[in-house]
């Protein structure tokens, strides 16, 4: 969803001369295949969005894959992306990385002061070696490496897989599903009260571009809406998008996942960046590239 994202966003700039491959083209994986790929391509700039990704419920029950996936896939680009002269390598986290309790709005300088959040350890733990796999090297050979933090992100492309995906997406499915079936009630997840910040992946390339433009970025950003909004909230948002007209009730047997977690943009807002895109107008166009991705069988539900 993210790489899409930004594709999307160069293309509509006019940058013509970029390097794509698919998972089945290029294992990131494979140190001796991410390293071929550098040797033969030379890309000047790296934008890595890849990532193994999921909501609580995959993050609890696959952590040991969410850990070495996402530090293998990290430190083979990296390290070949500086044995190769890559001149920019931008690398996509998840404020995940930050405290469980951290003080709210979190900045960037929360970072490592107190214990994660459990229920997404793991993949935390693999984004922070990564952002610091930038640091050092950017420190100690002068490569222009570094790292943005993007919080939840939805939109084109997103995951709709019943039990792994993340909650906005899980959340249009369930309803839709629900509006089809002429359901009485849907249950969510937890109780309702944690409060989250989601920002459109388009906003989100639009920011990675503008970081990509800029001279001197900081060795890691946060990006984000800078609002937030109750899970029941956003169900209830959900549900008059979708026109699901019956009650929502909660699974109090099901983890919240961390209380709060708002990221503090003031760094990059002070670099001229700013979100355009509102949670009412980003699901409303959600939902309907969810009925489109339907419609034509292209749905994402892996």
């Amino acid at each position: 969803m993210a790489g899409a994202a930004v594709v999307r966003q160069l293309t509509a700039v006019g940058l013509t001369n970029l390097l794509l491959k698919s998972r089945a083209e290029l294992d990131l994986m494979n140190q001796a295949s991410v390293n071929q790929f550098f040797a033969e391509h030379h890309p000047e700039v790296v934008v890595f969005a890849a990532a193994k990704v999921g909501g609580i419920h995959a993050n609890n029950s696959f952590p040991a894959e969410f850990l070495h996936q996402n530090l293998v896939m990290a430190s083979n680009a990296v390290h070949a992306a500086w044995q190769h002269g890559t001149k920019r390598f931008l690398f996509l986290g998840s404020t995940c990385i930050y405290p469980r309790l951290a003080p709210q709005p979190i900045s960037e300088s929360s970072l490592l002061t107190s214990p994660l959040e459990p229920t997404n350890e793991a993949y935390a733990i693999a984004k922070i070696a990564g952002l610091k796999l930038c640091q050092f090297y950017r420190r100690q050979y002068g490569v222009l490496f570094y790292s943005v933090m993007p919080t939840n992100l939805y939109g084109p492309g997103d995951n709709y897989h019943p039990h792994n995906s993340h909650v906005l997406p899980a959340l249009i499915r369930r309803f839709h599903e629900a509006k089809e079936s002429n359901a009485d009630a849907i249950t969510i997840w937890g109780s309702g009260t944690p409060l989250r910040e989601f920002l459109h992946v388009d906003d989100l390339a639009a920011g990675i571009l503008h970081l990509l433009q800029l001279p001197d970025p900081p060795d890691l950003v946060n990006i984000g809406s800078g609002e937030e909004i109750s899970i029941r909230s956003v169900a209830e948002l959900i549900a008059e998008i979708v026109g699901f007209r019956g009650r929502i009730m909660n699974d109090l047997s099901m983890p919240d996942g961390t209380p709060r977690k708002l990221s503090d943009i003031s760094l990059i807002k002070s670099t001229g960046w700013s979100p355009k895109i509102s949670l009412s107008d980003g699901l409303s166009a959600a939902y309907q590239d969810f009925l489109s991705s339907l419609k034509h069988e292209r749905l994402r539900s892996v």
